[in-house]
């Protein structure tokens, strides 16, 4: 038998239990639980959420409903589902619509610009208006002291998305951390796991190297023969070839306190069954950490 099977096979099925006892309510969990204690937490005060651009092919209605139905709380909002040309009228009404279901906004993004001063004020604007504390971007290089400045007045961080070998600048962790050293520490990062394995790096030793300024994660798997490189597509959670439980362990020891999003790249038109295979997945594997 392959051990990872094996291993894939024990961690779903405690996701599955998981899911089981959930419906039933209150009576379930005190049954299952001292009176005097809080039903357990399965992301062991990880906030684990939902990166919006997952249900990019979705309606704002459905998006907030698909990730009610996966059992998410919290989410960081890609302009798929507002607009970074809203007003401020519908930033509000928009984010409000996530709070009255449970779900609160800790993100936005991923936000591209260029050393645009007007276009980085709308972007922290934006921000304000749907109150986040954590702006996920791809700003161009010679914008930094621009957004140096912008994060001591508007008091938002800002996590700098690393993406892949493709990307110009910003490929591995590293080359953030890197740049942003003689900047404010507002300004961090945003490991892609995804983008950083394909650029060669170990997600794992990455958000332990970088936890002094990790602001936000995009939590996903990837899945290659050849290996980890430029090639490697996204899968489910748990079907690829990244160290899923190492990557989860290391964010609990850290003790992170920022959003998790799982981002769903493929399937853009039927997202919700490969969202919710790696959402059971992740929670059985943080479940089973430290047992």
């Amino acid at each position: 038998m392959n051990p990872t099977n094996s291993s894939r096979r024990a961690l779903l099925k405690s996701a599955a239990a998981a899911a089981l006892i959930a419906p039933l309510g209150i009576g379930a969990a005190q049954a299952a639980e001292p009176s005097s204690q809080k039903p357990s937490d399965p992301w062991r005060g990880l906030k684990a959420g939902i990166a919006s651009y997952s249900f990019r092919k979705l309606p704002l209605e459905a998006c907030i409903k698909g990730i009610r139905r996966v059992d998410m709380k919290y989410v960081s909002i890609k302009d798929f589902h507002l607009s970074l040309k809203s007003s401020h009228e519908e930033r509000k009404e928009v984010a409000q619509k996530f709070r009255d279901a449970g779900i609160t906004p800790l993100s936005c993004g991923v936000i591209s610009l260029k050393n645009d001063e007007a276009a980085w004020r709308n972007a922290f604007e934006y921000a304000r208006d749907i109150g986040v504390p954590t702006i996920v971007c791809m700003p161009s290089a010679d914008a930094l002291p621009l957004l140096d400045k912008l994060v001591k007045e508007y008091d938002i961080r800002m996590a700098i998305h690393n993406h892949g070998p493709e990307a110009g600048t910003w490929k591995a962790p590293f080359d953030v951390w890197s740049a942003i050293q003689s900047v404010d520490p507002r300004i961090g990062l945003c490991i892609d796991v995804g983008h950083t394995a394909r650029a060669g790096a170990d997600p794992v030793e990455s958000i332990r190297a970088y936890k002094a300024r990790l602001y936000d994660v995009h939590m996903k798997d990837i899945n290659n023969p050849h290996g980890r490189n430029a090639g490697a597509s996204e899968v489910e959670v748990g079907r690829g070839i990244l160290d899923v439980p190492g990557m989860f362990r290391a964010l609990l020891e850290i003790g992170y306190a920022h959003h998790v999003g799982f981002e769903h790249e493929k399937d853009a038109n039927d997202p919700i069954p490969g969202v919710a295979e790696s959402v059971g997945y992740a929670k059985g594997v943080v479940r089973m950490i430290g047992t």
